[in-house]
């Protein structure tokens, strides 16, 4: 696993072994990238189930401002604490080893962008959703990822399903308030 793009390009980065972990895959995360390429430069990014980071670092090494990365596991904090070293981002990363969705509930930080890529089959992608959509800046997207056969919801806050982009048995759903 490694960085893409941007000012950390090929860094190789780390990642948790087992069952439990599901990276996002390189197809998929240059899809990502591919739909936020001209949205990134700047933006205040939300990595809320941050796994090992790449997401967010991704976003960092190709011109975000700034990331918030959460999640839950003590050892995938370790491991994104880890990589945000090695790709010189602790200035543009913060790190929070909790409970993404009471986090950002409980927060007070406005985001553009927000990834939501929860443990698959556990039910807590739309109240992750619900979560970020009231967090957000105006003009903001939110992505999640999510297995083919999980339907989310049309609406969230005031943020409305955008788009679907199918990626065999994963999907990247959009959502963005209307006229945005």
């Amino acid at each position: 696993m490694r960085i893409i793009t941007g000012k950390a390009r090929g860094k190789k980065l780390i990642t948790l072994e087992g069952e439990a972990v599901r990276p996002t895959t390189d197809k998929v995360k240059e899809a990502l990238f591919n739909i936020l390429q001209f949205q990134l430069e700047g933006r205040k990014f939300l990595d809320m189930f941050a796994g090992c980071g790449q997401i967010a670092l991704e976003a960092v090494s190709r011109g975000a401002e700034s990331a918030l990365l959460i999640d839950a596991s003590k050892s995938a904090a370790n491991v994104i604490s880890q990589n945000i070293k090695a790709c010189g981002f602790e200035r543009e990363c913060t790190l929070v080893n909790a409970d993404s969705v009471m986090y950002v509930k409980n927060s007070k930080l406005r985001f553009d962008i927000a990834f939501i890529d929860p443990p698959y089959k556990t039910g807590i992608i739309e109240s992750a959703l619900l979560a970020a959509a009231d967090k957000m800046n105006p003009g903001g997207i939110i992505i999640c990822e999510h297995p083919f056969d999980e339907t989310l919801p049309e609406t969230a806050g005031e943020f409305v399903k955008a788009k679907d982009y199918k990626y065999g048995k994963i999907v990247l759903t959009s959502y963005k308030m209307p006229g945005t």
